[in-house]
């Protein structure tokens, strides 16, 4: 079992340990016998009873606290503003008091939902974050960034509203399929590329020429052996929890984690969040990101070998058949933006990073146009 704490800047008592191993152990049952909850609720969604609740309900067996579980539906429609009614009356009925907790047990859409509705219930329940994708794990996990959606955007009500702790059970990920691991690891690699630790880049190089070297070329990270894999999990986390860490609400540093998603979002935007998953988008916007970086002094070197990463773990590098007005459109209604400006964050070189740099349409349009050139 692996730790990483999550030192919050302000007030140290809120810092919380992050926690990636496989199963549950002591770390998970401690952590009940030393908060004393009065109830535990659990939000997963339905198709992860078998895979995510049932483990989970058996881990919680012995803490004589009583159990509560919400099952939502899956997909972004699930944690639109308009299901919160219904979930609020179900945790009051079902007794929820202060000294409640709320697991969130899933991705992304389970923890900015149940995130959110701990942060606002009875103004502040105590929340775990429990990831059950390699995504999750190494991103929307860390930093305490909550959300719901509305008709006239995704994520667009929400809040900084930070776990009591986070359990990455790496047994969760056995069952995952190659799609899910490729959205987990176009943030794997885009934290590599953030950050001046060169062994942390040097080792997802390495990890990946290891899998390069099986008969199966597109086997996914989930055949590395198994200490391996949670070392790389474990260093991604790192970056992001550093720099989360440093700026918590976002006022400046954290913004660089938005690198190649100003272009995703617009994909994303574009095909009203469905057709494309949010890795898939994120890879095709850090070929793009990387592109428009070499205007301001990325080495081709360091580009080549940031592209050869991401060929090697199966990212897709290609335009997907859009056009680039079509595209820098959409990246109007990228929440970085300012006064009307399109800005972007791009890399003087690994590890050196600009955010709110500000790009035109030409300037987009070219890279847009070498990517599909290069990629197709």
């Amino acid at each position: 079992m692996s730790e990483l704490i999550i030192q919050l800047p302000e007030q140290k008592s809120r810092s919380y340990s992050i926690y990636i191993g496989n199963g549950f152990n002591d770390s998970w049952s401690n952590f009940f016998k030393e908060n004393h909850f009065s109830k535990i609720f659990i939000m997963t969604e339905e198709k992860l009873i078998s895979q995510v609740l049932a483990p989970l309900e058996e881990a919680l067996k012995g803490m004589s606290v009583p159990v509560h579980t919400i099952l939502r539906p899956s997909g972004e429609s699930a944690k639109h503003i308009s299901q919160l009614e219904l979930i609020f009356d179900n945790l009051i009925q079902a007794g929820a008091d202060r000294s409640s907790c709320l697991i969130a047990a899933g991705g992304g859409v389970v923890g900015d939902l149940a995130g959110f509705v701990a942060a606002t219930l009875l103004r502040g329940i105590a929340f775990i974050q429990l990831p059950s994708t390699l995504l999750s794990m190494v991103d929307s996990s860390v930093g305490g960034k909550v959300a719901v959606n509305v008709n006239t955007g995704k994520n667009m009500v929400g809040a900084f509203y930070q776990p009591k702790m986070v359990y990455s059970n790496l047994n969760y990920l056995k069952s995952l399929p190659q799609e899910e691991w490729l959205c987990g690891l176009a943030e794997m690699v885009k934290h590599s590329f953030l950050t001046d630790n060169e062994s942390i880049y040097s080792n997802l190089v390495k990890s990946a020429k290891s899998l390069q070297q099986n008969e199966n070329k597109s086997a996914p990270f989930s055949s590395l052996e198994p200490n391996e894999l949670a070392a790389r999990i474990r260093e991604s986390i790192s970056v992001k929890a550093t720099i989360v860490g440093q700026d918590e609400t976002e006022q400046g540093l954290r913004a660089v984690l938005n690198l190649g998603h100003t272009t995703a979002h617009a994909i994303e935007s574009l095909q009203h969040y469905t057709g494309m998953s949010h890795g898939e988008a994120v890879s095709r916007g850090l070929v793009t990101a990387l592109y428009l970086s070499k205007e301001i002094g990325l080495p081709d070197q360091e580009f080549e070998s940031m592209i050869e990463l991401m060929q090697m773990v199966g990212l897709p590098l290609d335009t997907a058949g859009f056009e680039a007005e079509q595209l820098f459109e959409h990246t109007k209604f990228d929440k970085k933006n300012k006064a009307g400006q399109i800005r972007f964050v791009l890399l003087k070189k690994r590890g050196e990073v600009v955010w709110g740099q500000p790009i035109t349409f030409s300037q987009f349009n070219q890279a847009w146009s070498k990517q599909k050139n290069r990629f197709g």
